[in-house]
């Protein structure tokens, strides 16, 4: 009977030991889970570099092909170097409710957790890759709707400031603690943060850049000038339909227990859904309005209702989610024609989809969610669309008046593929004359001008 008392008393002498055994090792897991699910996120996320990639490539003419794809793989790069540099100390460093952080290299500390102290969350470097692929995606909207006859490293150039200093510092204002952020300002994944940035640089680019030749003749009328691969547009649609559950889905910034996976898993079905509502409304506002369908409407209708939901995607229900969805895919259906009154040649698209869906995406998020003001969400859109428009059409400017933005006429015929890098996407294939002038969008199989 005694021995029976000791190991009782020895037993319950060791259970806040056990308990606490399991809770550092629950701790553990919850870091391990939380820095996974930012590096795959992540990686789904920089897959988003390859869709914006494809799809701009399937809607820019076969002459332009290989320099839209050098665009976009290279200012990935610079994203990162820039982000690494400056871009995420500034969005994140020291901004306790002002207007930007620090300069200065990025640098992690991962020292507490290697102690055992798991408190922080999640590894340094995770959550540094995982707001840097933001980052590229931001710079990314801008690349397509300037295509077609802006030289590559005045481009480039631009990139350097958007991914440095415009897409960081604004970002501190709503995600790194700063100004709107103490005022409430909701922006989940990134609506305006990200996806009305890129269209507000992109807004100012093309307007001092100009239209592309041809585009827009007299009396109004508007030259369509068809895309060279709509497959490659669709497929580039797809894989950011799929790169944007990373994005919407890793916004949850945690994995560790199960109300951020319930959380992560409702994100993830709005977002498809939003999609799918955004995607249908289009086509059927096309079919209303033109009485035909348009494939390439249809691609925007799915991105626009992406855009729609980044801002809010966690508070809606489904049905809710799809009508978000669908209101930017009628949006971006009538956007479209809107900035071609304008004579603001915009490729692929880029401003109907990214900057019009951006802010109603903002705009929309209290309607789900009730923690969330309309004034304040006006506020955080007016704020940073003058922000951007201001420092990028200083930025467009000075590349102008030095280097030049813009490719010479003669260039812009030939393509910048030719002109610009020396390369074609497709060598097979040759430009020919059509009606006594240099093909603007003539082409014929090589084989076919040796018979």
């Amino acid at each position: 009977m005694k021995k029976f008392i000791v190991i009782l008393f020895a037993g319950l002498l060791l259970v806040p030991t056990l308990a606490l055994a399991e809770e550092a090792a629950i701790s553990e897991i919850s870091y391990i889970l939380n820095t996974f699910s930012f590096l795959v996120m992540g990686i789904l996320v920089m897959w988003m570099a390859a869709g914006f990639a494809m799809l701009e490539a399937g809607l820019v003419r076969s002459k332009n092909v290989a320099t839209i794809c050098l665009k976009n793989i290279s200012l990935f790069g610079i994203a990162g170097i820039l982000f690494y540099l400056m871009g995420y100390n500034l969005m994140y460093a020291g901004v306790d409710g002002g207007f930007m952080g620090s300069f200065g290299l990025w640098g992690g500390d991962d020292a507490a957790a290697l102690a055992g102290d798991y408190s922080g969350g999640y590894s340094a470097a995770s959550d540094w890759f995982f707001q840097m692929v933001f980052c590229g995606a931001a710079c990314s909207v801008v690349s397509g709707c300037v295509a077609e006859r802006i030289k590559l490293w005045s481009f480039l150039a631009f990139c350097v400031i958007l991914t440095g200093f415009i897409y960081p510092i604004q970002g501190s204002w709503g995600w790194g603690g700063g100004w709107l952020s103490e005022m409430g300002f909701s922006d989940y994944a990134g609506s305006t943060i990200v996806h009305s940035v890129g269209g507000w640089a992109a807004l100012t680019g093309a307007i001092i850049l100009g239209a592309r030749k041809g585009k827009y003749g007299k009396n109004g009328r508007v030259n369509p000038i068809p895309g060279s691969n709509i497959p490659l547009a669709t497929l580039g649609t797809f894989i950011l339909w799929m790169g944007w559950y990373g994005f919407n889905g890793g916004s949850v910034l945690a994995l560790g227990n199960a109300a951020s996976a319930i959380e992560m898993s409702n994100v993830m079905v709005n977002t498809n859904m939003a999609a799918c509502g955004g995607m249908i409304a289009a086509m059927i506002m096309v079919q209303v309005m033109y009485k035909k369908a348009d494939v390439t409407m249809a691609l925007n209708g799915a991105l626009a209702g992406l855009v729609s939901i980044t801002a809010g995607p966690a508070t809606p229900s489904l049905g809710a989610a799809t009508l978000i969805g669908a209101v930017g895919g009628i949006l971006v259906v009538l956007a479209i024609p809107f900035f071609d009154k304008l004579k603001i040649d915009d490729v692929v698209g880029a401003l109907s989809v990214h900057l019009v869906c951006g802010i109603w995406g903002t705009l929309a998020v209290p309607i789900t969610n009730p923690d969330a003001s309309f004034t304040t969400q006006l506020i955080g859109v007016l704020a940073t669309g003058a922000f951007v428009v201001i420092t990028s059409s200083i930025a467009w400017l000075a590349l102008k008046y030095t280097v030049g933005i813009r490719v010479h006429e003669e260039d812009e015929m030939l393509g910048c593929d030719s002109a610009e890098i020396g390369m074609e996407a497709y060598p097979d294939f040759q430009r020919v004359s059509i009606g006594g002038s240099t093909g603007v969008s003539g082409y014929t199989s090589s084989s076919v001008l040796r018979s």
